[in-house]
């Protein structure tokens, strides 16, 4: 079972820089005692203001050798530029694709910034702007899997490996001397529609740094995505036949791209018609082109097939267009993916969910709190908090869930973890349920093994 955290002493360390255990701000330090590494650098999406960002006081300004970015969710990179500001010589490293798809999220997190400012005058706001966007991009190192490459001065010698989750995403292999850390950063071992599970390092790992966002949830013994895709099909087309239209929200990036994919896929075997238009918001289309920039130089299904070129019936919101007009017989595949308030999927949720026509497809994680969550929870006929400065909404349609996640599920994890069996296993990235789960789980994989859960800001003795 797990131990409490360590407190500190002299040699390799880990810290969580999280305001609390959860998934949120991700950002964590491993200190040899000659550099310190930042592991991703990531912004709350629950939380507004200063307290989006990392505990970043737990970190001494101008002390970061390096900082290592897993993947572009703003739960990962969001606060990077802030992290740069407090240590300009750090060195960033990250994957070409990561690097593209960050860059455009974090200049459209500017604009909701700025946005959030001058409705809620939320005053801290933006947090960074788009000219130190560009400035920071030119100094971020761009790394392909399977190279190995020095992060800071002493000799820390780190090494990236395909993670599955999303397109660029990675895991670090850190070899600290005579230790060797693995930080899986958001992971499915699984391949998706889009993306080709990870391949990761099954062997000489001594500390394993393990997300387990999906350690609460449950899934059926005979899933398959094939199964599940037939299932959201047969949603869309009752929908659809009975003279309504589906609201499918979705991350602009990776989510989005994963499921224009497997629609084209139904489409292709007959089972959703061609004939149903499917609408994309500007950040999720901007974010699709640079995937598709992509589609012949990264580790995916369906190479060179680029969705914005290739794909029928999609209908894409212009540049800075927020306001999504209805009409019957459509998808709209907009985000955000938790509907979170001010984004497009919940603007359009209010005059859209008091149809009975309508059907409303969840097919990635929402946060119970999200009003994406909220939705969930409710019975048709029941009022829904879509916002919290405006008046609930009857919800009268149609709400199913699907499971299409990026992360891998809680049993894969433990194969996984069978097979490297660390001294040390480390787990992050889940509420406490989730970790509850995957911890007790692993003890009874591997006996042997620690297991720890680290407290937001405590040193971790990994040596």
């Amino acid at each position: 079972m797990p131990t409490a955290s360590k407190s500190f002493m002299p040699g390799i360390t880990f810290q969580s820089l999280l305001r609390g255990v959860g998934i949120g701000a991700n950002c964590y330090v491993l200190d040899t005692g000659m550099e310190r590494i930042v592991l991703d650098a990531g912004m709350h999406p629950k939380e507004k203001g200063l307290d989006c960002l990392p505990d970043l006081k737990l970190l001494e300004d101008d002390t970061a050798d390096a900082i290592v970015i897993t993947h572009a969710h703003l739960d990962h990179v969001g606060a990077l530029p802030v992290v740069m500001r407090r240590h300009p010589d750090a060195q960033v490293f990250m994957s070409e694709m990561t690097a593209d798809i960050a860059d455009a999220m974090l200049h459209n997190s500017c604009n909701v910034m700025t946005f959030q400012r001058d409705q809620e005058g939320i005053r801290e706001y933006p947090l960074f702007t788009h000219r130190e966007v560009d400035a920071l991009e030119r100094k971020w190192l761009k790394i392909r899997t399977g190279k190995r490459f020095e992060a800071g001065e002493n000799g820390a010698r780190v090494e990236f490996f395909e993670a599955g989750h999303l397109p660029g995403s990675v895991g670090a292999k850190f070899e600290l001397g005579g230790l060797n850390v693995f930080y899986t950063g958001d992971v499915h071992f699984e391949d998706q529609t889009l993306q080709l599970g990870a391949e990761f390092p099954e062997s000489g790992i001594d500390v394993l740094i393990l997300e387990c966002t999906r350690g609460a949830a449950d899934r059926p013994a005979d899933y398959t995505r094939q199964r599940e895709g037939w299932r959201l099909a047969e949603a869309i087309m009752t929908t659809v036949n009975r003279g309504g239209s589906v609201l499918m929200p979705v991350f602009a990036v990776g989510k989005t791209q994963e499921m224009l994919l497997l629609l084209h896929e139904l489409r292709r075997t007959g089972h959703l018609s061609p004939r149903i238009p499917i609408h994309i918001g500007g950040l999720s289309s901007r974010m699709t082109q640079i995937i598709d920039n992509h589609s012949d130089n990264s580790r995916r299904r369906h190479p060179g097939f680029k969705i914005l070129d290739s794909m029928d019936g999609l209908i894409r919101a212009k540049k800075g267009d927020r306001d999504v007009s209805y009409a019957p017989g459509r998808i709209y595949a907009i985000s955000s993916g938790m509907m979170t308030e001010d984004t497009a999927s919940n603007d359009f949720a209010f005059r859209f969910i008091d149809n009975p026509k309508n059907s409303v497809l969840m097919v990635g994680y929402a946060d119970p709190d999200s009003p994406a969550g909220l939705l969930l929870r409710t019975s048709v006929g029941e009022p829904v908090k879509l916002h919290h400065a405006h008046a609930p909404v009857i919800r009268r349609c149609d709400v199913q869930s699907f499971d299409f996640s990026g992360h891998a599920p809680r049993e894969s994890l433990v194969e996984y973890v069978k097979k490297v069996r660390p001294k040390k296993l480390l787990l992050v990235h889940g509420d406490e349920s989730a970790m509850a789960w995957t911890a007790k789980a692993m003890s009874e994989a591997v006996p042997e093994m620690e297991i720890i859960i680290p407290l937001p800001g405590e040193k971790v003795r990994l040596d």
